[in-house]
């Protein structure tokens, strides 16, 4: 079975490449970069906007959970926690990505490149989504809580059913914001070391004078942002049963 499976995954690398070189003769250098780089910057966002999204929801609900007056409270947990998230808040990207290099080779063995940017990105994504969903969670009438409570509801069991999808539309909302400023971020990541379209449009339309690719590149940003906003908007409104 192993030996089909390294077939199937042969065949189907090799229809892959011969796919790509006939799309890129196709449609020619240029618009093949900005295709490539485009790709590159939903991969790099994408992947740590997803990890953030784990990440920041539990911060988030530990927050809520232990803040003074909730069902876990607990000043030991929460103030700590807080002034942690608001120190990750307060570090602007450029820095933690230089700041953390050496901890980004620790996890992913290198220091530049797209899977690279991933790690910084994340660390940056992490503790605006807690606060987020902390301030969506603070949003859930408390009325519903009580009503869980008085039903016999364990923490996790209120957590499950009843915070998370009472705050869904507004955590929705909250990553798709993320997701908006890591495209921004990533283009930062273009000029650290990392692809996308920040590097294109860094080492094509800057460095070497295209003022073509600087405009293709703003533009592929632009429609980036207003699909991502678009579609972000419909699940929020999918989810609101209010």
């Amino acid at each position: 079975m192993l030996n089909n499976l390294l077939k199937l995954w042969h065949a189907i690398s090799g229809w892959w490449d011969t796919f790509t070189t006939w799309l890129h003769a196709l449609i020619g250098d240029t618009a093949w970069l900005m295709l490539v780089s485009a790709c590159e910057t939903l991969y790099m966002t994408l992947s740590a906007t997803l990890i953030a999204a784990i990440f920041g929801t539990l911060l988030g609900l530990i927050l809520y959970a232990t803040r003074r007056g909730r069902f876990l409270a607990n000043p030991y947990v929460y103030y700590p926690l807080g002034i942690i998230v608001n120190i990750g808040r307060s570090i602007p990207y450029i820095i933690l990505a230089l700041w953390i290099v050496p901890f980004t080779r620790f996890i992913v063995g290198v220091s530049i490149g797209n899977t690279a940017a991933i790690v910084p990105l994340t660390l940056s994504a992490v503790p605006f989504i807690a606060r987020m969903v902390e301030n969506m969670l603070n949003e859930v009438p408390g009325g519903l809580i009580e009503a869980a409570q008085a039903m016999g509801a364990s923490p996790v069991q209120i957590m499950r059913k009843v915070l998370l999808p009472e705050a869904l539309p507004g955590i929705i909302n909250a990553l798709t914001i993320t997701l908006i400023a890591l495209i921004g971020y990533s283009a930062i990541a273009g000029a650290l070391g990392a692809g996308g379209l920040g590097k294109v449009a860094y080492a094509y339309g800057y460095q070497r004078y295209r003022p073509d690719i600087m405009l293709y590149t703003v533009c592929i940003i632009v429609v980036l942002v207003q699909n991502i906003q678009w579609l972000g908007d419909a699940l929020a409104r999918r989810f609101d049963h209010r």
